[in-house]
C-alpha cells in the first residue's frame, strides 16, 4: 500500500471518529440542530462556529451551561480541542 493511500486511510478514519457523536446530537438538538434541547438550550444552527467552539470546550471543562451543563460535559469528554473543531464546522457547513 502506498504512503499516500495509508495517509488518506488513516484520515477518513479520524474524520469519522470525529463525527460519530453527531447522530447523539440528533436527539435532543435535532437533525439540523434546529431545536432547542429539553426547551432549554440555545438552537445550536444559529451559533458562529465560534460559539459552538466555545460552549464544547466549556462544557469539557464544566465552566459553561446551566443546569444541564453535566449532560453536556458527559458528551463531550473524549472530544479533543481538533475534534471540537472539526464538530463546530461541521455543524456550520
Amino acid at each position: 500500500m502506498s504512503k499516500f493511500v495509508k495517509v488518506a486511510a488513516v484520515a477518513a478514519l479520524l474524520t469519522t471518529a470525529a463525527f460519530a457523536d453527531t447522530a447523539a446530537c440528533a436527539g435532543c438538538h435535532g437533525a439540523n440542530f434546529e431545536k432547542k434541547a429539553l426547551n432549554v438550550s440555545k438552537v445550536v444552527k444559529d451559533l458562529t462556529k465560534e460559539e459552538i467552539v466555545t460552549a464544547l470546550k466549556g462544557y469539557k471543562a464544566g465552566t459553561y451551561g446551566g443546569a444541564m451543563k453535566t449532560v453536556m460535559q458527559g458528551q463531550v469528554a473524549k472530544l479533543d480541542d481538533a475534534a471540537i473543531e472539526a464538530l463546530a464546522a461541521e455543524i456550520k457547513k
